[in-house]
């Protein structure tokens, strides 16, 4: 035994097809052997929710360091960056990118120009509805 415990393979549809028309599936080892497979993919799909978001608090609102130690200063951060990104949705009218982000520092801090800041606002293309 190369396991202390036993596990399963649970094979879900993801409702895509590939080239050929062949549906894929998606292949999770698990070792919760008294849920359905139903259930597994669906704990799987909220873990990967929460794995997305932390990514995009890291990649796209810049907070890959925490900047407290105390859980009061890290819940202050991230309702800080969730904050900013609303607002620059909301300015922009569509979800900020890093190239946003950045360029929106470099305005704030003397880097860039209005203009150019309106530019690179401009060449972003509108949100698909």
């Amino acid at each position: 035994r190369l396991l202390p415990q036993p596990f399963r393979l649970v094979q879900v549809a993801t409702g895509k097809t590939d080239a050929h028309g062949t549906p894929e599936v998606m292949v999770l080892v698990t070792n919760r052997l008294d849920l359905d497979a139903d259930l597994d993919a669906l704990a799987y799909r909220y873990r990967w929710a929460v794995e997305l978001f932390f990514r995009w608090l890291k990649c796209i609102l810049g907070c890959r360091h925490l900047l407290a130690n105390s859980h009061k200063g890290v819940k202050i951060q991230v309702y800080l960056a969730i904050i900013a990104s609303l607002l620059i949705s909301l300015w922009v009218g569509r979800k900020p990118t890093v190239r946003t982000l950045e360029m929106l520092q470099f305005y704030f801090t003397g880097w860039a120009t209005e203009e150019e800041l309106m530019a690179h606002l401009a060449n972003l293309k509108p949100l698909a509805k």
